[in-house]
């Protein structure tokens, strides 16, 4: 697009220099050619962003996976990027099923709800979950869209089913920041104490992801223990995943 923009400027400048009165004729090729000169520019800062970006997504994820080098093949490198820094959330929808899937969970569209995203079913215990999954540039806010989506499943549902909301939070921050930031407001966090739901991040669902494909625990299990969390009060700052309410639920 910028390339084609360029190129109408340069036909334009040699047009007015042909066509145009004396005094056009040097006015207008030369505000031609500064435009040009500021469009390159444009240009050259777009491909570097680009590369930069591309450069950032491989080492956080190299530094992600150091310890487990087997857990992420090149053929996930698609998911990763989705779960961590999504473009949209129609995007995240999807990486997620894939990685509900990918774990060996039942998961549909949810067709029975019109308040969630998908339902995702554990097949060793048929305990279940109505996921919303969102995105937010900062940490979710009582306003979100979701939330309530949320309180609406949380009147719908049946028997052995409960809400979870996955977030991705904070997307344009390093990995390694997310870890020193608020991921939900004390509003939002209220909220899930007092309706007895669960929240995590994609960067905790992620870290699950790889340690799970490796062996390193019952992710069955674990989710065994997300159902059973009834919502207590949680610190919303911390290490790891602390500002979640799972917290202080084992991952080995």
């Amino acid at each position: 697009m910028l390339s084609l923009i360029q190129l109408l400027l340069a036909v334009f400048a040699i047009y007015s220099a042909l066509e145009f009165s004396e005094n056009l004729r040097l006015v207008i090729p030369l505000s031609c050619l500064i435009g040009m000169l500021v469009v390159s520019r444009i240009d050259k800062r777009k491909s570097e962003d680009e590369t930069a970006r591309k450069v950032f997504l491989q080492s956080e994820i190299d530094k992600a996976s150091k310890k487990e080098s087997t857990a992420i093949k090149d053929q996930d490198f698609y998911i990763v990027e989705s779960l961590l820094w999504p473009k949209n959330e129609l995007l995240l929808i999807d990486t997620v099923h894939s990685i509900f899937k990918d774990l060996g969970f039942q998961i549909s569209t949810g067709v029975d709800y019109q308040s969630v995203d998908r339902i995702v079913r554990n097949p060793k215990t048929q305990t279940a979950f109505g996921l919303q999954i969102l995105m937010s540039e900062g940490e979710v806010e009582g306003n979100h869209p979701k939330i309530s989506r949320a309180l609406q499943f949380e009147k719908e549902k049946k028997k052995n089913e409960k809400c979870l909301i996955i977030a991705s939070t904070h997307i344009h921050l390093p990995l390694s920041e997310r870890t020193k930031v608020n991921h939900i407001s004390k509003e939002v966090g209220s909220f899930l104490n007092r309706h007895h739901m669960s929240l995590i991040t994609t960067h905790h669902l992620y870290e699950l992801w790889k340690k799970a494909k490796v062996g390193e625990i019952d992710i069955f299990g674990f989710f065994d223990n997300v159902y059973s969390h009834s919502g207590e009060s949680f610190s919303l700052k911390g290490t790891g995943d602390s500002h979640s309410p799972l917290f202080n639920l084992p991952v080995q």
